[in-house]
């Protein structure tokens, strides 16, 4: 059965998701990375991006993601349709995996951006990186270098991060510095070893 260890790892746009994945795995959990998947799928898809949304969102044959990125979210028909083919094909190479990962009979997370949202992943427990929303903002403006209104408009684009924290099986406070992530991270390992070691 696929995803029977499965833990969804998710949380919000700048809520330092990725920062988390690469903490669980220097703690020794094992991750399968969605955005990992979904850039190489795009990438091999370039042909296809190039007839449905034009010659200058693809460059040296591989997409340029930053122009993708501000048409999509500028536009709710191109954002569908860029769904509609790529999740599909992300679903199939992530039970590919996780099939995999399931042979070893001890839980890993598979990072998941739009886990509560797209409800397409039958997998029981979840984990929230989460961070309140004024620091989200400021973290995303911070890092994509966007205007306040250009970032929550990409913020609202997902669920709000408290609305996830409710759903979440766990939390890991991202509200502090890297140490306190750490912890956060080491914490959350030893919950896991003790529920199945």
């Amino acid at each position: 059965m696929v995803f029977k260890y499965a833990i969804a790892l998710t949380g919000g746009i700048a809520t330092g998701k990725s920062t988390v994945a690469s903490l669980m795995n220097l703690n020794g959990m094992r991750v399968i990375d969605a955005d990992t998947i979904s850039h190489v799928i795009l990438d091999a898809s370039c042909d296809w991006v190039r007839d449905e949304f034009g010659e200058k969102y693809v460059c040296h044959d591989k997409v340029d993601r930053a122009k993708l990125g501000n048409l999509i979210f500028s536009d709710p028909y191109a954002k569908k349709k860029l769904e509609d083919f790529l999740h599909p094909k992300i679903k199939v190479e992530i039970e590919k995996q996780s099939e995999k990962q399931d042979s070893f009979k001890f839980p890993y997370l598979i990072d998941i951006p739009l886990f509560f949202e797209n409800k397409s992943y039958d997998i029981k427990d979840s984990v929230v990186v989460y961070t309140p929303s004024d620091i989200q903002l400021e973290r995303f403006m911070k890092r994509n270098n966007y205007d306040k209104e250009e970032s929550l408009r990409r913020i609202s684009s997902q669920m709000p991060i408290d609305e996830k924290k409710k759903m979440a099986t766990w939390v890991i406070d991202n509200s502090k510095n890297l140490k306190h992530l750490q912890k956060e991270c080491e914490d959350f390992v030893k919950i896991i070893k003790e529920k199945y070691l």
